[in-house]
């Protein structure tokens, strides 16, 4: 019977392998997708973590023998690859709701618990093994149930709380995550994930408490069903990062003088309600700098502690402001194609008013309102 977990452990992780190096390399190449650059690199830093080092580590310690020495180190480096997986897996998870803002305590406990539980990893006889082949190391175990690792209480229970405590946490926050959501659809992926995860966990957990191998192979295969539906939706869904890291604001549109000639309100911005006056400022002290430097020496975004304004000038003479929480590529890849609508739309009234002297009536351009609900869509 074991002899099949070899077969199912083989196939699983070179089918994951694979799937996780293409989530990788694409999560690499399109990095942009995910908005904020940060996110990308979390989730490219967990996939890596929990496939490349601890499923690669995991399958060597329980089907190669090279000494019972070795092999506990081994499983004692899984062991915290798969412990630092579950803290990435936590902070990707709280970005989620907040931005680059990590609750004190959660994560002082966290850290604290990681840290005495790697401590007592490498106390004696924190973990033992127990193999019953007499050839002489090394050699590939082709039924696993021959080779086993036993933990003391100690380790046992701390693996278990700090376990636990992550996926209570996971589901605290998928559940403030979803309910806060913009746009609930794109977050049930998330929620599915939330669901399925602590199986391994508990998988996990009985192995350590009843010690049968086959609870250790089912653990990693069900987690590889867990990472190869979130390598799919990294895949197919990234612009759930964007709905759930982003905010727009403002978007204001101004005349080369000055004038507002349109603006748009997505949110309340707190602490930051007076950010359209930094955008006035900006396209003042832009257009003054325009009169004596090239175009492209302009400023083109101003950082306060809160918000992003980022700011897309346009030869017909206009400039698009957008106050947003983090400036990413998409959103200025959004405001060049929204300039460009906006000047297909109102050439003619652009072109009217090229003269400073000239009377500018605002009420030609209310229509910009339908052009930014569908230019920026994914966000309202």
């Amino acid at each position: 019977m074991y002899a099949i977990f070899f077969a199912i452990l083989g196939i699983g992780y070179f089918f994951i392998l694979c799937v996780s190096v293409f989530a990788l390399i694409h999560i690499i190449l399109y990095h942009t997708n995910y908005g904020i650059k940060l996110m990308a690199f979390l989730n490219f830093l967990t996939i890596f973590n929990i496939i490349i080092v601890y499923s690669s580590l995991f399958i060597i310690s329980v089907t190669v023998f090279f000494s019972e020495s070795i092999n506990t180190l081994l499983w004692k480096i899984s062991i915290i690859s798969g412990l630092i997986s579950l803290l990435l897996n936590t902070i990707i998870y709280t970005f989620l709701r907040h931005y680059k803002i990590l609750p004190d305590f959660p994560f002082l406990y966290f850290i604290a618990l990681f840290g005495l539980l790697t401590g007592a990893l490498f106390l004696p006889n924190s973990i033992m093994i127990d193999i019953n082949i007499s050839e002489s190391p090394p050699f590939i175990i082709f039924d696993p149930s021959q080779l086993n690792y036993t933990y003391n209480i100690i380790t046992g229970i701390l693996i278990t709380i700090y376990q636990c405590s992550n996926a209570f946490y996971y589901f605290i926050l998928s559940y403030l995550i979803h309910n806060n959501a913009r746009n609930r659809e794109k977050t049930k992926d998330l929620i599915r994930t939330t669901v399925f995860f602590p199986i391994p966990i508990l998988l996990y957990i009985f192995y350590i408490f009843f010690k049968l191998p086959v609870f250790r192979e089912l653990h990693i295969i069900s987690l590889w069903f867990i990472i190869f539906g979130y390598c799919v939706m990294l895949l197919k869904k990234p612009e759930m990062f964007l709905e759930l890291t982003n905010k727009i604001y403002y978007i204001n549109i101004y005349h080369k003088s000055g004038i507002l000639l349109y603006s748009y309100k997505f949110s309340k911005s707190p602490g930051e309600l007076d950010s359209a006056i930094w955008g006035n400022i900006l396209i003042g002290i832009n257009h003054i700098i325009s009169e004596f430097v090239d175009k492209h020496d302009q400023i083109d975004v101003l950082q306060t502690r809160n918000t992003d304004i980022i700011v897309n000038y346009d030869e017909f003479g206009f400039a698009v402001v957008l106050i947003t929480n983090r400036k990413n590529a998409i959103l200025q890849k959004l405001m060049e194609n929204f300039a460009f609508e906006f000047r297909n739309k109102y050439k003619d009234e652009l072109l009217e008013i090229q003269d400073l002297n000239r009377l500018i009536n605002v009420s030609d351009f209310k229509e910009t309102g339908e052009l930014i609900e569908k230019g920026f869509q994914l966000y309202i």
